[in-house]
C-alpha cells in the first residue's frame, strides 16, 4: 500500500474511472457511504449535488455530515474476475461546501466534461462539494 499525494499512476486511475464512494460522519460517528461522480483537479476532488431525484425539505446527509464533520474519504475502486486487476485509491481529506463562485462553477465545469449526464441538468444552483486531499493511499495494479 502506497501513502503520500497523487502519483501519475494514481491520477490517471482516477481520471479513467467513473464512479466513486464518498464517506462522510456525523457528529455521532454514524457512517454515510453513497456513490458519486467526481473530478479531479489538482489536489482536490468535486462532486456536485444533482436533479437526481432526492428529498427537497432537508439538506442531503453528505452536505449535514460535512457541515457537522468535515473529514471525508472518497474511495474509487476497480473489481473484476482476475484478481490480478483489483485495485483503489483512497483519497482522504476536509470537506467544504461550496454554494457558488469561480471554483464551483469551474468544479461544474469540470463534471459536465466529464459526464454528459450533467449537461442537460441544471446544476449551476446547486451545491459542490470540493475534497481538498490530505492523504492519499493506494493498493493494486492501478495501470492494469
Amino acid at each position: 500500500m502506497m501513502t503520500g499525494m497523487l502519483t501519475d499512476a494514481q491520477y490517471r486511475f482516477l481520471e479513467s474511472s467513473r464512479v466513486g464512494r464518498l464517506a462522510t460522519v456525523d457528529a455521532k460517528g454514524v457512517p454515510h457511504l453513497v456513490p458519486v461522480c467526481y473530478a479531479m483537479e489538482g489536489m482536490s476532488a468535486y462532486i456536485t449535488v444533482d436533479e437526481k431525484p432526492k428529498r427537497t425539505d432537508i439538506l442531503l446527509k453528505r452536505l449535514r455530515n460535512i457541515q457537522e464533520n468535515p473529514a471525508v474519504a472518497l474511495t474509487v475502486d476497480r473489481w473484476d474476475e482476475d484478481w490480478t486487476r483489483l485495485a483503489w485509491v483512497m483519497l482522504r481529506g476536509n470537506a467544504v461546501i461550496l454554494d457558488a463562485g469561480a471554483e464551483h462553477d469551474a468544479a461544474q465545469e469540470r463534471l459536465r466534461g466529464r459526464y454528459p449526464q450533467y449537461r442537460s441538468m441544471d446544476i449551476a444552483p446547486l451545491p459542490v462539494i470540493a475534497i481538498r486531499i490530505t492523504r492519499v493511499l493506494a493498493w493494486g495494479n492501478l495501470s492494469a
